[in-house]
């Protein structure tokens, strides 16, 4: 080898736990950049971590680099450990959990250097008589009144529907004008608080809340549980206001992009800093030039979902995860991390404080509170004089429903939009119906790559799977029969909308799914029509529930939600109550008093019977006790192999090997379970196997997932099997 060239060690984005090592003119590309390297056929983008002092291979066979891309470390020392650690643990190859902590265009061999962010401000002439006369331009008007409450990026601008066309008709006007962000860290600390007479005064709780947080003698994590309503997001914004006054940086961590706009709201109005989002509505470039902001130490808060925990700080001060319970924060594809989770570890590492906040903790952080792991604090009153929704529990059996809702519920309806108020319904249930039938024969439209019916949209005329994203036009006759006289089966939001609209025809009806939300802007858009009172009658699912603040919504109907009472997956019950408690935390959130309705036909449920008699405190806890009783999580430990192919036979061969190597390196405390055949079999045209490992040690069985991943991993496979394990399941049966 020539002097001029040393050894290193580069990891690669391929699903291989090897290492690959390269030749290296001097001086050495440090730990943690960017190279150019062949591999194969092919260039790739690698990240050295390593210069070893000898190779496996003999040197005549070694490549050398093709071209150093950076030349420092990407990531800080703290963050670097972390994904090394996140490797190891979620047992991933490390080139792929490296390149997903990058944004894409670093991934590409981009250069990392941040262009100014392009944001607009209001100009001297935008005084109020001149915004009046833009009544007639409503997209103008909107940005005009979102810029009042200081300036904005321009992407963030598109986030809520205002585009390019719009933000330049108004620049002719010389109403706004553009600028650069481009502030060098901590310019912000001179003016950083712009309405700090806008903060509310704390009440009891609250402030003793933020007295615990702010005395606390050690870094253990912080779960404020607090009911829905008792201004959690309000000792967040305290929290952050002593951190920023000390020129440190924010993460919040948010479950989903829907999200990301109230909270930005609240921010803005609070302080004079740059408070940036990152999350997958963003384009390449705009998810670059924030992560390379807070890098060098120009943002000041960050709110982002998941991925946001890779982003590289210069002094990072202070974690949030707000609804740390939800599900959203778990990765179900590739690199399967948990958001929340790796945000404690990053904070542990860093000896920076975290708040886990939410209404209805997950059962693991409310066990590591419980046993003292964390620091629990509770808010039991809704902050503001709010007074608790009344929850009414309503036996649906023998009554007439017309599309799904029960004669009480609609008489209800009628009081509450009479006296003003906003009505909310939630059903988890895209589309007109779950199912389309022949009444003639029985046919059912099955979609022939899954095992699953498909959900029939009336309004596109087309049949839909949610699983593949499989669409057809729907059949104008039964192909079995041939019979014109096909039904639906079940109700969706969009055939509950349609019977709404008809029933209360003096009201309007605004339906929010993922359907109607596709468009950059959408959703912002129609939850600001809502904070207007533009609607009356909400129906949503999931995303409608989730965090928003509608004050005048009065009445929360929950229409169906008995299928998750006699789910297969054990932490069923544990989501339908976080989920009915957020949905019915919707109801009275302001002055006024709220009712929850729930409909159902197993209103005996002692599941149904302990949330509402008891609330979720009280849940909580009896259902840790009974997850003890039966040895599960958080008591327990879980992994899940999970291996899918075209054909069962290769499958069922690979899980049959799998198996046996599992039996071969196991101990008495590992319990395996299966292969077996998940409720769904056959998916997007593969079938699908699992096998799962449990032990009620988290070391163990992350000793016995080092030994065992090798030799499976060796295994002779079907080149069109795939597999892959996911430690920490929060789905074990999908």
């Amino acid at each position: 080898m020539p002097e001029s060239l040393t050894l290193i060690q580069v990891a690669l984005p391929v699903p291989l736990y090897r290492r690959f090592d390269y030749l290296a003119s001097q001086p050495l590309p440090p730990v943690g950049c960017r190279v150019l390297v062949p591999f194969g056929r092919q260039q790739l983008v690698g990240i050295v971590v390593a210069h070893p002092a000898e190779s496996e291979l003999a040197l005549s066979k070694l490549k050398p680099v093709s071209r150093q891309l950076d030349a420092s470390a990407l990531f800080p020392p703290a963050l670097w450990k972390l994904l090394l650690w996140a490797a190891d643990y979620y047992h991933h190859p490390l080139g792929e959990v490296l390149h997903h902590a990058l944004p894409v265009l670093l991934r590409q061999g981009e250069a990392a250097e941040r262009k100014p962010i392009a944001c607009w401000q209001l100009s001297d002439h935008a005084t109020h008589d001149v915004i009046a006369t833009l009544k007639r331009a409503p997209r103008q008007q909107q940005a005009i009144q979102l810029l009042q409450d200081g300036p904005l990026p321009a992407a963030e601008l598109r986030e809520q529907g205002v585009d390019t066309p719009v933000l330049k008709q108004l620049a002719a006007k010389e109403l706004i004008k553009p600028f650069d962000l481009h502030l060098q860290a901590r310019e912000w600390l001179d003016h950083l608080l712009l309405h700090e007479n806008d903060a509310p005064y704390l009440n009891t709780e609250q402030a003793a809340v933020l007295a615990a947080i702010n005395h606390a003698d050690d870094k253990r994590p912080f779960l404020l549980e607090g009911v829905t309503g008792s201004g959690k997001t309000e000792i967040y914004l305290q929290l952050i206001k002593a951190m920023l006054a000390q020129g440190k940086q924010v993460l919040v961590l948010v479950p989903e992009i829907g999200l990301t706009p109230q909270l930005l709201r609240r921010f803005r109005r609070r302080f004079h800093a740059p408070i940036l989002t990152l999350h997958s509505g963003m384009n390449d470039r705009e998810r670059l030039d924030t992560w390379l902001a807070c890098k060098a130490g120009e943002a000041a808060i960050l709110i982002g979902t998941r991925s946001a925990i890779f982003t590289p700080f210069k002094t990072l001060g202070l974690i949030v995860v707000d609804e740390e319970h939800d599900s959203s924060f778990k990765q179900q594809e590739g690199f399967r991390y948990h958001g929340r989770d790796l945000a404690i570890m990053r904070a542990q590492r860093e000896q920076i404080p975290i708040v886990l906040g939410s209404a209805t903790p997950s059962l693991e952080s409310l066990h590591n509170a419980l046993q003292g792991r964390y620091h629990h604090l509770q808010m039991t009153q809704r902050a503001g004089g709010a007074q608790a929704a009344q929850q009414h529990l309503l036996d649906v059996k023998h009554l007439p429903l017309q599309a799904g809702m029960a004669p009480q519920l609609l008489q209800l309806m009628d009081e509450q939009l009479a006296a003003g108020n906003q009505v909310m319904l939630f059903l988890n249930r895209r589309g007109y119906a779950p199912a389309l039938l022949c009444h003639d024969c029985g046919w059912v439209a099955a979609c022939p790559h899954c095992d699953a019916f498909y959900t029939w949209h009336q309004q596109d005329r087309r049949l839909h799977c949610h699983h593949c994203d499989d669409m057809r036009p729907v059949p104008h006759q039964c192909p079995e029969c041939n019979s014109r006289n096909l039904v639906s089966s079940g109700v969706g939001t969009e055939q509950l909308a349609q019977f709404l609209e008809q029933r209360f025809p003096a009201y309007k009806t605004i339906r929010i799914d993922r359907d109607n939300t596709r468009r950059k802007g959408e959703l912002e858009a129609h939850l600001n029509a809502i904070r207007h009172q533009e609607y009356q009658i909400l129906l949503g699912t999931q995303m409608l529930a989730k965090g928003h603040h509608f004050p005048h919504v009065t009445l929360v109907g929950i229409l169906d939600v008995d299928g998750a009472l006699f789910a297969s997956d054990f932490r069923a019950t544990e989501r339908l109550a976080q989920l009915y408690v957020q949905v019915a935390g919707r109801a009275g959130r302001a002055s006024k008093s709220g009712m929850v309705v729930l409909q159902s036909h197993h209103p005996e449920h002692a599941l149904l019977q302990d949330l509402l008699n008891n609330g979720y405190h009280h849940f909580a806890r009896t259902c840790l006790q009974e997850r003890q009783v039966l040895a599960l999580p958080p008591f327990t430990y879980q992994a899940v192999l999970r291996a899918d192919a075209p054909a069962r036979e290769p499958l069922e061969l690979f899980m049959q090997q799998a198996a046996q190597i599992c039996h071969h390196y196991g101990a008495p405390d590992l319990q395996l379970l299966g292969p077996l055949s998940p409720v769904m079999e056959r998916r997007a045209g593969r079938y699908r196997m699992l096998l799962m490992l449990q032990c009620p040690h988290r070391m163990h069985l992350q000793h016995y997932l080092q030994q065992l991943l090798p030799a499976i991993d060796n295994l002779p496979i079907h080149h069109s099997l795939r597999w892959h394990l996911d430690v920490d399941p929060l789905e074990v049966s999908g």
